[in-house]
């Protein structure tokens, strides 16, 4: 846990209202502390090196953050990038991500995506031996630098949330190793092919514990094992661990930690790390989730059947997931004065809505929290991944200004500008503006 992270953020949030970051004419905004980001770079990088000496590619999950001056100072934190559509590739390449420390990930990778990757000479997962098909003639027609593996799915189970467990015994991910003859047809694959060198593997991440994350990997190491073992030489090279490691949302702590799933991998799958083998991990929502936070203004204060609800200019458009499923992605609210000081007085059980127009736009239902009043600030902590990144348009609500900020030694706050926030002219183009009278012509 960083003990200063807490006090950056108080900071931020004054200092963001104190230099007009956050303002009635612009009620929300999004924060990233770049020190967080760091230090939790640096947590991984040391994790993995305490248990192994082999080559490691920490490669950052770009859906989680899809926002260039993220990606760029994770590359100069020694983080590639995991991409897995072409607008991810393409926000890498402008991040300036090389080639030798990008990996492609996509179920549905179209022959045109994988032209681009083979010739650009990034690391290619095929999802499945259809895939391998269609890669095998590509590889023929053209030489490529492109290290290239195949995705196993180990069907060791789900976790707590089913949508983001990928080792289930139907997971839409891999090959379905425990599926009759599968486990065959992917030896055979490999055999068959010199090219391919690497094995890859993803459990799931939020709600998957870190003991299934370890069955999963050492169900890819056994397999890989058993691969070179009848090769009779090391075919395979490289094991790419996948990432998923779950984020606290309950407090400041950052739980569980990479030092902690590196010492089980360590213990779980101890040929892993004993450097025959050359490793890749795709972390990403517990890279950046601690650090980001949603800014927002009080607009309304009311009651309903006697319990006050706070109407607030954050919802289903930053925080869709919590929105939409509260018990799998309940959220931390907290309670600023109007110049973003800390409210204090007494709790009281309340509702914190969001501005969209239905029901269940919700930050939060019944939390206890300081009794909230019109133009006070609505902090949203570890927002960091997959929430204000991923816009939802819903009701052509605009997407915030993202900023980064760091904190001097003396308190002062310096904001950069990672994205502008949207404006009208250009939420009325992306809706097709331009083109008014195409059906009434």
């Amino acid at each position: 846990m960083d003990p200063m992270a807490s006090y950056r953020r108080d900071l931020a949030v004054r200092a963001a209202v104190a230099q007009g970051l956050l303002t009635p004419e612009a009620p929300v905004v999004a924060l990233l502390d770049t020190a967080g980001i760091r230090a939790s770079a640096a947590a991984l990088t040391s994790a993995f090196a305490t248990v192994t000496r082999a080559e490691t590619l920490h490669a950052f999950a770009v859906k989680a953050a899809p926002l260039v001056p993220v990606l760029r100072l994770l590359a100069e934190a020694g983080i590639g990038a995991e991409v897995a559509s072409p607008g991810e590739l393409a926000l890498a390449r402008a991040a300036g991500l090389p080639p030798s420390r990008t990996v492609l990930d996509s179920p549905a990778k179209t022959p045109a995506e994988l032209r681009e990757a083979l010739a650009l000479g990034i690391a290619v997962n095929a999802d499945n031996l259809q895939e391998l098909a269609r890669i095998d003639a590509l590889v023929a027609s053209a030489p490529t630098a492109s290290p290239l593996g195949l995705r196993v799915n180990p069907q060791v189970g789900a976790g707590t949330i089913g949508a983001l467990s990928t080792a289930t015994a139907t997971s839409k991910f891999g090959v379905a190793l425990r599926d009759e003859g599968a486990r065959e047809a992917v030896v055979q694959a490999f055999l068959d092919r010199p090219w391919l060198t690497r094995l890859h593997t993803h459990t799931g991440s939020q709600g998957v514990p870190l003991t299934l994350m370890a069955e999963g990997v050492r169900a890819a190491y056994e397999l890989a094992e058993e691969i070179n073992a009848k090769a009779g030489h090391p075919r395979i090279d490289t094991l790419d661990i996948g990432g998923g490691l779950p984020v606290n949302f309950a407090s400041d702590e950052e739980t569980p930690t990479y030092a902690a799933y590196a010492r089980l991998l360590a213990d779980t799958v101890p040929g892993l790390l004993d450097g025959r083998y050359r490793l890749v991990t795709e972390f990403g929502r517990s890279l950046l989730a601690k650090h980001g936070t949603v800014l927002t203004r009080v607009e309304y204060t009311k009651t309903a059947g006697g319990r006050p609800i706070a109407v607030t200019h954050a919802g289903v458009q930053l925080a869709t997931r919590t929105v939409y499923a509260p018990e799998a992605w309940p959220l931390r609210i907290l309670a600023y004065d109007p110049e973003g000081r800390p409210r204090t007085g007494e709790v009281t059980v309340q509702d914190v809505a969001g501005p969209a127009c239905f029901a269940g736009d919700l930050l939060a239902a019944g939390r206890a929290l300081p009794l909230l009043h019109p133009g006070d600030v609505v902090a949203v902590p570890d927002t960091g991944a997959y929430a204000f990144a991923h816009h939802y348009a819903y009701n052509s609500l605009p997407r915030p200004a993202v900023h980064g900020f760091t904190v001097t030694g003396d308190g002062a706050v310096a904001f950069a500008t990672v994205r502008p926030a949207q404006t009208a002219a250009e939420l009325v183009a992306e809706a097709g503006g331009a083109h008014a009278d195409a059906l009434v012509r």
